[in-house]
């Protein structure tokens, strides 16, 4: 058991904590909890912390018939810390006594954008972890096939982000590029419809219909899209205000216009 602060592989892991210099480096990422540990892929997971105290409370329930997840800490091999130590690791005030050390996933552009009817998320310059985490767990529900973000986007791999997607970091494609320009060419010579969710939008979402190849801009959270972006886009959309409001949250936003492609789509089966 790890007792020590100054163990090396604590200090690493504090290092991928704080640092997204450091993740990048190594290509790693961290997840935090017993669901994230479960819901991991194997294939993906380097290393696995857990506190003496969980490991024997996983081992009882394994003793009492729930093997499952003892199961996958005999495939994936773990290290028992001390609670002191887990505390200096986790990066949550209240963690659970379990930490995973994850191998980055990679996509690629060009297979994401071949994929049959798809429905994308396009991200420029989004700078809340929280903000992108929920959009990428709120994109799983709906169904999207994919989130493409430029290199300003804050990193998907902060650990506010990855614990904001509860465990959506698995299965939902994403990838960066240095500039959305391009990239909205490309969509635009494969027939993907790209709408903007702009102030200038005259019409509103739901008067438009999303069962075809589809992607929606959203922008930053101060300042919405930038002018370049946002002309290229095939069509302004709004959503409807009452009061005093201009704007909704960026993530509210994406999930209102998510979920009207998945009601639309549905409909159509």
């Amino acid at each position: 058991m790890i007792t020590s602060n100054n163990n090396a592989k604590v200090k690493q892991v504090v290092q991928w904590q704080t640092k997204a210099k450091e993740r990048r480096k190594d290509h790693v990422f961290l997840a935090e909890g017993i669901r994230m540990c479960e819901e991991a892929p194997v294939k993906n997971v380097r290393e696995v912390y857990l506190t003496e105290e969980l490991e024997q409370k996983i081992r009882q329930n394994a003793q009492n018939g729930d093997t499952a997840f003892w199961d996958k800490l005999q495939q994936t091999g773990y290290e028992t810390v001390s609670t002191e130590v887990f505390a200096k690791m986790a990066g949550t005030p209240t963690p659970q006594g379990i930490l995973t050390v994850l191998e980055q996933p990679v996509y690629d552009l060009t297979q994401l954008l071949e994929q049959p009817d798809p429905l994308f998320l396009m991200l420029e310059n989004l700078q809340d972890p929280g903000n992108l985490g929920t959009m990428i767990r709120t994109g799983e529900g709906a169904g999207i096939t994919g989130v493409i973000m430029n290199n300003q986007t804050v990193d998907i791999f902060n650990p506010k982000t990855i614990r904001a997607t509860m465990g959506s970091i698995f299965r939902v494609p994403f990838v960066y590029v240095p500039d959305l320009a391009p990239v909205l060419e490309q969509m635009h010579a494969k027939g993907i419809h790209t709408y903007a969710a702009h102030l200038k939008g005259q019409e509103y979402y739901d008067s438009f219909s999303f069962r075809e190849p589809t992607a929606f801009l959203i922008g930053n959270e101060g300042n919405g899209l930038s002018k370049e972006i946002s002309d290229q886009a095939g069509q302004y959309l709004k959503i409807p205000m009452e009061g005093r409001v201009e704007s909704l949250n960026a993530s509210i936003a994406a999930a209102l216009l998510m979920y009207e492609a998945h009601r639309q789509r549905s409909a159509r089966l």
